[in-house]
């Protein structure tokens, strides 16, 4: 348009310029205001094509709208947590040695008491023989003695001497054994070997970590919730576990939360026992825990990001048929919980409500629609 009045402004300079050379000024003028009528005209035309084909020719907006019906609802509290064992263990050597014999390896099964590796036990063997012989000896000796006693035969000195002689050999027989018992490393669960930090040859020491025995039928994933939700996560509440690694979800129930609150971050432990198939799933692996902390049999719910702000408060636009026309108004809502991008919708929405899902930005109160 701009570009026009410059063209008019132009014609109207050099018409002035050389007007004594074309004669009457007046007819020019009123032949360029002509064509500049002309050109309006078809301004407008190609301005009313262009609406008509975008479709805004008569001011309507495109929407999209659907009737909103009640539904169920669910608020979770979204922790990092990892999964645990109620039997997995470090088995770690009760004495001192050189390891002898390794009898499992990495991806075993072993019972509970099965041994799993040797330490050198040839000095404690040589003790043994040598209190085995002499407690044998002092059996012998008191079985006579009490044969003889039983007989009124000697002293009772002589009886009893043979009789403690016998038992302090048995009681130190029974210590030396023990010490032979102690040079075996047993698993003390049922379940697979999942790590062996040995070698032949290797010295030990009460309390180094030797093997990792995990019972992979007894899992459990724990993870610390805040405090604020102490009083809204109870045993039996629903779970959902995302597995991130291996993409996959597994449905439980809260086994245990804690009534404690760690004063140091101020949460409380929870625990869901893990179910089912837990093929893939591996003790510390992380798990996002999802707990059901509120739920809603029927509410109307929308998309967050349909609702809009005001200085009132939020609203939804609808759309609404008066006098023949499809056109916007806008539903004041109260709002409740909102997760996972669906908010819970306390009031301002009924049944009967068309919702505008599409389309809903920039419309206007009254604003004429159209749906296609």
């Amino acid at each position: 348009m701009k570009n026009f009045i410059y063209t008019i402004a132009i014609a109207l300079f050099l018409t002035s310029c050389g007007g004594k050379e074309t004669g009457n000024k007046q007819e020019q003028l009123d032949s360029l205001l002509k064509e500049q009528i002309a050109l309006n005209e078809k301004v407008h035309e190609l301005k009313s094509e262009l609406k008509a084909e975008s479709g805004d020719n008569t001011g309507t907006k495109l929407v999209v709208y659907q009737q909103i019906k009640p539904a169920a609802f669910k608020h979770f509290v979204e922790v990092q947590a990892k999964v645990d064992g109620d039997e997995s263990v470090t088995v770690s050597p009760r004495s001192a040695g050189t390891v002898y014999d390794i009898q499992v390896k990495v991806g075993d099964k072993v019972g509970k008491g099965q041994v799993l590796a040797l330490l050198d036990d040839q000095i404690v063997r040589q003790s043994q023989a040598e209190v085995q012989t002499q407690y044998d000896f002092a059996k012998n000796i008191f079985e006579k003695q009490k044969n003889l006693w039983d007989q009124k035969i000697g002293s009772e000195v002589q009886f009893l001497t043979a009789k403690n002689n016998m038992e302090s050999l048995e009681k130190r027989l029974g210590a030396v054994n023990e010490q032979l018992e102690m040079t075996r490393i047993k698993s003390p669960v049922n379940g697979t070997v999942d790590n062996v930090a040995i070698k032949i040859g290797q010295s030990l020491m009460p309390g180094m970590p030797a093997f990792n025995v995990v019972n992979l039928s007894s899992l459990k994933v724990k993870g610390e919730v805040g405090e604020s939700f102490a009083g809204k996560i109870r045993k039996g509440d629903e779970v959902t576990l995302y597995f991130p690694d291996l993409g996959k979800e597994i449905s439980s129930k809260v086994g245990f939360a804690s009534r404690t609150i760690n004063q140091l971050n101020r949460t409380f432990n929870v625990e869901v026992p893990l179910t089912g198939s837990t093929d893939g799933i591996s003790p510390n692996m992380i798990v996002i825990m999802k707990i059901v902390d509120y739920t809603v049999d029927s509410v109307f719910v929308l998309p967050v990001d349909i609702l809009q702000r005001s200085g009132e408060g939020y609203y939804a636009m609808v759309a609404v048929t008066e006098g023949g026309k499809l056109i916007a108004k806008r539903k004041m809502v109260t709002t409740g919980k909102i997760y996972n991008g669906q908010a819970e919708i306390l009031s301002g929405i009924a049944e009967s409500d068309q919702v505008i899902v599409s389309g809903y930005r920039d419309l206007n109160e009254g604003q004429e629609l159209r749906t296609k």
